[in-house]
């Protein structure tokens, strides 16, 4: 993806955000089908996880993606990946973050960009019942979690993954939180994203009476405003930049131990590119894709309407690569332009 662009019809990122995720093509193949379980948690909540239903067998490698903000197993990118899955005979799982399955959980906390104690428990149990080799990648919020995982485990994590991507994740919460409270960004995201957050936390409040200050949440306008009184607290930190400085993956990069890739477009509207890692700053396991083109997890490609799988096709290839898996790519086909294997 380091050589992607975007079709000419396209431009912007923007564009390339917003396009992909409404119109443009998912699958190559059938809607992936899933089947759900649900997983007791320590704390005595649930999480529940959606698995490729296909007959991939239990020693094939198993991709494991951790969704974005307020994402689910039906996210676009979801979906572009289990098909680059069901495509390749894989297996693969969505974990969803709790209260992002459809069913509000039980605990009062929810989730949050640093919650690598639950990527870690939940990749855990993937390890003790999935016989062949693991592999995982975050979207967004869900791959900066994913690698201050990474950073957090150093050598251990290679007892657990074999490589872990992530996709479009604000590495540098801070940047990416002021870029999205401004202008363009404050009207059309930060309202999509409040418009199911506020009305989940005040299910949570009625859950569990006076856990945050309610009416201050309901006169929220931005995500700071909504982790202060939310976010924050309920997950232990004393407020937004505290719950920023602490969560955010980029100065634990050079901790990682497993090849991990971190793939950010320099014209995310999400995530200045001036935030994004330098080579010097990550250390020898982590390779930067940052294309110039892309919008947040959208790098449409192929003539109008465009389709999605070219970077889950991509991502895909080098996780396997990455852990010495050599992608197959059957001739039949359609070959894409990639700078790895397009389809395994």
């Amino acid at each position: 993806m380091r050589g992607y662009r975007a079709p000419w019809w396209l431009p912007g990122g923007n564009l390339q955000t917003i396009w992909p995720a409404l119109y443009a093509r998912r699958t190559r193949g059938p809607v992936p089908a899933y089947r759900r379980e649900r997983w007791a948690t320590p704390d005595g909540d649930f999480v529940d996880l959606d698995f490729l239903a296909h007959d991939a067998s239990a020693r094939r490698p198993l991709i494991v993606l951790f969704h974005g903000l307020e994402g689910s197993s039906r996210s676009h990118y979801a979906e572009a990946f289990a098909d680059v899955a069901w495509r390749g005979k894989l297996t693969f799982v969505v974990p969803h973050f709790r209260g992002c399955s459809g069913e509000l959980n039980l605990a009062p906390r929810a989730y949050h960009s640093g919650d690598h104690e639950e990527i870690g428990w939940i990749l855990g149990r993937l390890r003790e019942l999935h016989q062949g080799p693991i592999v995982a990648v975050g979207v967004s919020l869900g791959g900066n979690a994913l690698l201050r995982w990474a950073g957090e485990q150093g050598e251990a994590a290679a007892r657990v993954a074999s490589a872990v991507a992530s996709v479009c994740s604000p590495l540098d919460l801070a940047a990416g939180g002021h870029a999205i409270g401004r202008g363009f960004n404050r009207m059309v995201y930060t309202t999509m994203f409040l418009r199911t957050m506020k009305p989940k936390a005040l299910r949570k409040w009625a859950q569990h009476p006076g856990l945050f200050d309610r009416e201050a949440l309901l006169r929220a306008r931005d995500l700071y405003e909504f982790d202060n009184i939310f976010t924050a607290p309920v997950h232990g930190f004393r407020g937004t930049e505290d719950y920023w400085a602490r969560a955010s993956a980029k100065p634990h990069l050079h901790r990682i131990r497993i090849p991990a890739l971190a793939l950010n477009a320099r014209n995310d509207p999400f995530i200045p590119a001036a935030s994004l890692p330098r080579e010097g700053e990550v250390g020898d396991w982590v390779t930067l894709w940052q294309p110039a083109h892309g919008g947040h997890v959208g790098f449409p490609a192929g003539s109008f309407p465009g389709q999605v799988m070219a970077m889950p096709e991509a991502v895909t290839g080098w996780l396997l690569e990455a852990s010495g898996i050599t992608p197959r790519v059957p001739q039949a086909w359609p070959a894409q332009p990639m700078t790895v294997p397009a389809a395994l």
